[in-house]
Formats: C-alpha cells, structure tokens, sequence
C-alpha cells in the first residue's frame, strides 16, 4: 500500500527505527520461514567451518516480509561488518566500486531492490561477485585504460521484490536463493507476542489474534498495526491491548476485518457499484477511484488477487463473488467465478488468464 497507509508492505523513513525495534538479530530469533532459515543456517556454518564468506545469497519476495532482516542476521551470524545500500542509489559504476573497494575481508554488502541497479554497474558487479575483482576505466575514447583493481572476498546480499526483472547473468551469480513466503496467521501470532515483549505492550491472546488476522501476511503490517493499537489503548482505554480494544482501534485507522484500507474498499465498490462487478479496464477503474492506474495495479491489486476479492481477466477487473459479499451485497447470477454448472462470465475459455 501507500506509505500513508496503516497497511502498507512498504517502510517509510519515519518508521525505520521503529522496524529496527523489534527486529530479530539472530537466526533462531527469527520466526517463520523455517524452510529459509534451515538453508541460511547450514550455509553459514559450512562457511564458517572453512573460514572462508559464504556464497552470494539473494533473497526474493514482496515487501515486509523480513529481507532486510536475514541481510542483518547473515551479517550478525558471520561476525562481519554490514555495508548497506540500494540498487536505485547506485547510478554510476565508479560508486559501486568504491564502495566494493572499501570492503573489508568477509564483510557482508547488502543491495536492496537491486534489480534496480543501472546496467554499466551491474556489469561491474559481475566480475566482484566471481573473481573478486574489478576493473575500473580511466580516461575516455582511445585513450581510455582499464585498470584492475582487487577486492577482498565478500558475501553479497541482494533482496528483491521483483525477481523476474534481474537479468539471467545477475541471477546465475546467487549461491544461494531464497523466496519468502507470506506468513500464517499463527506465526504472525507469535511475532506479535514477541514484539509486544519488546515494546512493553500488555497484550492479550485474542488481541493478538485480531491484529494477526488484518496484517495480510506480512511481520511489517503487522508491528505496524501493533503500535497504532497500542496508541490507541493508551489514550483510549487502559493500556491493554484486548479483542475490543483492536478492533475499535483498527476501525479508526480504516482496517477492516480482512485488513482491506480506503483505497481497496474503494476499488471494490467502484468496481461493484459502478460497473455491475465488471469486466472494467484499470484506466476506467482508476479514474473512478481518483487513482493513477500504477497506483491501483501495484498498490491494492496484489493483496485484492491474493485474498480472492478481484480477478484479472483478459477483459479487465473483475470482482468475485467474495468480493461482493465482503461490501454485504449478493452476487447477481452469472457473477465472475461463481457458476458451478458451467454457465456464465466464469465458464468462458480464457477469462481466467492474466493480463
């Protein structure tokens, strides 16, 4: 979501220190991902028993879902110094390869979002991650001269949310890859839990559960939604979080139950109300919400697809049955998806591909 939203997988400046809070440091901290953790584990011992940096990890999943905390962990876990950085800060190659140069031996080089990285210093990129070397140019035209320059062995990390945008050469240079998967309800449970010890927030097991059950999935939403709550039980009741107390809160910061803020409930009823539930193009859909078309399609239709509330349809959006009866109106015959019989929107040959 936008970063103003209560619900959004993105982290703003404002909260970074917040994140960092309740941050595990350690891989038996880290709750979920069992099958990740198992993996990172073994590869961080097996490196460390021969004394020498692990492979290159890159690690791949929406936002929110704990990427920057494993580069912290692996970071943590080998001893070493964590350099930080952004694939859309690095612009030039010189910059990267100071920063390569800088390293120390078996420091750990975090790049978030680096599918973003520009083209001439990915390049560079490919012969640090191999051969722990790079070669940086002087001079231009003719007399341009490459010079060779070493680096001392390191383990890069890069996360991204888009995988399918790195380039094959980018990806074949991963040891090791990793795909965070959204979170159950009961592992959001325990990471609640946890972060209301650290925080020092009397939190109840039904408390808990409300909030776990709005995060979508995600550990960001959902330490996000604790310290909204929070705010609200001191201010408003007396500081315990308790089922009441959640959902009067998560009312007033237009969470509803199915974690749904302003803008997706406003699509949905664009969509149902304005459109008979669809098909509609996205530009006609963002019009009708006030939205650019980005917005609708990278913001609210990821979690609106995921939770089964809209589908994708080589016709446009349309919105499901369960859609309808989140908004508490009755699906009309014939409602995309709803007509076992083999009759209606649901049943024509190709509507269920994505556009």
């Amino acid at each position: 979501m936008t970063d103003d939203s209560p619900v959004s997988a993105y982290v703003s400046a404002e909260e970074v220190q917040a994140e960092a809070t309740v941050r595990p440091r350690r891989l038996a901290e880290f709750i979920a991902q069992d099958r990740v953790r198992e993996q990172l584990q073994l590869l961080i011992a097996g490196a460390t028993r021969r004394g020498d940096p692990p492979d290159h990890i890159l690690l791949a999943g929406p936002p929110g879902l704990g990427k920057t905390t494993l580069a912290n962990i692996v970071a943590a876990e080998l001893g070493s110094a964590l350099r930080v950085t952004s694939g859309p800060a690095i612009e030039r190659s010189g910059d990267l390869a100071a920063m390569l140069t800088s390293l120390g031996p078996g420091d750990v080089l975090f790049i978030d979002e680096i599918h973003r990285i520009a083209r001439p210093a990915e390049e560079l990129l490919y012969s640090a991650m191999e051969d722990f070397r790079v070669d940086v140019v002087v001079g231009k035209g003719p007399g341009a001269t490459a010079i060779p320059l070493d680096v001392e062995p390191f383990t890069l990390v890069g996360a991204t949310t888009r995988s399918g945008l790195l380039t094959s050469p980018m990806r074949d240079r991963f040891g090791f890859v990793a795909h965070l998967d959204f979170y159950t309800a009961d592992q959001l449970d325990a990471l609640l839990v946890r972060s209301a010890r650290i925080l020092g927030v009397e939190l109840t097991a039904d408390g808990a559960a409300e909030i776990a059950g709005r995060s979508r999935g995600t550990p960001r939403i959902a330490n996000r939604l604790l310290r909204r709550v929070r705010d609200f039980a001191e201010v408003r009741a007396d500081g315990v979080v308790t089922l009441d107390v959640a959902r009067a809160a998560l009312t007033v910061y237009d969470v509803d139950r199915r974690g749904l803020d302003r803008l997706d409930r406003a699509v949905l009823t664009a969509l149902v109300s304005s459109f008979g539930g669809g098909p509609v193009g996205l530009s006609t859909l963002a019009v009708a919400v006030g939205e650019q078309p980005d917005t609708v399609e990278e913001v609210c239709e990821p979690f609106l697809v995921r939770a089964g509330l809209l589908a994708r349809t080589p016709r446009g959006r349309v919105a499901t049955p369960a859609a309808w009866e989140h908004l508490g109106r009755t699906p009309p015959p014939g409602t995309f998806g709803a007509n076992p019989a083999g009759e209606g929107p649901g049943s024509q040959p190709g509507l269920f591909a994505d556009t």
